[in-house]
């Protein structure tokens, strides 16, 4: 366990679990608690349970950490309400697959539903708090978009809120997913030559070792792109999508290839999800997606070509059919991540502008 800092911000960190690549960590963030803060008697404060928000990082599984492309905007806004904010590690692909993922993401809620509190007793914290585990919300960005809907998908009891934020996995039948390309079509980004990845290619991807956790790193001023990616495994998710080859690092169906089976389907106009094997079907979130479901809120840019917009109309549609109550904001003419970018303060960031919306979603339906 790790602390750092002393105020509302600060956070720490555990193991909750571990596994061939070590331990696989998470970070929790406490709560805003006024009352505490204002207490100066010297007896401890009873602690405040507080519910949570459990979010995952993106980087198409492939890459990253708990505090890789973080949305601090939620963090902070959530912190501010009163609710804890947990960020978690999950096992990378290649070699993990989604299924390895799933284990995790059940690893990971209980841990919350039976350590973690304990934990957090244990611990020197300034202001006591303890996690309510029946208030919990599940939330993601890009591939971390995904890892919530498999918690949805594969935790008991289900998380009571999921946030997805330009989140894969809501249209894995989009040629985008088993479709070769030969130009650009990754937010105008250069082709990538697979012979620099090989080692990250199907066979001798089996031998990657195992991680949970990839650092993201860029190239300086003096290399022949500024600012490129250094570390391989940031253009994994490009080149998977590239070769049309992304669903099968992700099921482990490599021989065959469901994405040739894909492919093939496509090309006959015959059913696709009559490809899927029952065993990888568990990793569709559209072929779960129903009214079993919590009450989901969605974000996404009209101009996503990363992970296209329609991913996430065709989600809340398979949701509304369901009877789920769902909030669904396209951001017209916005790419990727576009919460993240330089200007998304001033367009999202004002008092009732799309972050609260966010945030009173959470506190409504975790605080009810």
């Amino acid at each position: 366990m790790s602390t750092e800092g002393a105020s509302a911000q600060s956070f720490l960190t555990f193991a909750y679990k571990t596994a061939e690549c070590g331990p696989i960590l998470l970070d929790v963030y406490a709560p805003s608690l006024k009352q505490a803060e204002d207490d100066t008697s010297s007896t401890r404060p009873p602690p405040t349970i507080a519910p949570a928000v459990v979010f995952f990082h993106g980087g198409g599984l492939a890459v990253g950490d708990r505090t890789s492309w973080r949305p601090d905007w939620l963090k902070d806004r959530v912190v501010a309400s009163g609710m804890a904010f947990v960020s978690a590690d999950y096992r990378l692909m290649p070699p993990a697959t989604g299924h390895d993922i799933v284990e995790d993401i059940q690893a990971l809620f209980r841990f919350i539903d039976k350590d973690l509190n304990a934990l957090l007793e244990a611990a020197p914290a300034a202001h006591p708090f303890r996690i309510d585990p029946s208030a919990l919300a599940v939330a993601g960005a890009s591939g971390g978009g995904l890892v919530a809907y498999l918690a949805v998908m594969h935790v008991s009891p289900k998380p009571r809120a999921l946030l997805a934020l330009y989140a894969m996995g809501g249209d894995f039948f989009l040629p985008h997913y088993f479709a070769p390309k030969s130009g650009v079509f990754f937010m105008g980004r250069e082709v990538l030559d697979p012979a620099a990845y090989a080692e990250f290619l199907h066979p001798r991807s089996a031998a990657v070792p195992s991680l949970s956790a990839s650092t993201l790193a860029y190239h300086g001023a003096d290399h022949a792109i500024p600012g490129f990616p250094a570390n391989p495994r940031m253009l994994l998710p490009r080149l998977y999508l590239q070769l049309g080859v992304w669903l099968d690092y992700y099921t482990g169906a490599h021989a065959p290839s469901l994405s040739g089976a894909l492919r093939d389907a496509a090309a006959q106009g015959a059913d696709l999800s009559a490809c899927v094997p029952a065993r990888h079907a568990k990793l569709w979130p559209q072929l779960a997606a129903g009214a079993s479901w919590p009450p989901t809120f969605l974000v996404h840019g009209s101009a996503d070509s990363a992970v296209p917009v329609r991913e996430s109309q065709n989600i809340a549609e398979l949701l509304r059919e369901g009877g789920v109550p769902v909030t669904l904001r396209v951001l017209d003419g916005k790419e990727h991540s576009p919460d993240l970018a330089a200007d998304a303060a001033e367009l999202y960031g004002s008092p009732g502008g799309l972050f609260d919306e966010v945030r009173d979603f959470l506190v409504e339906v975790l605080r009810s």
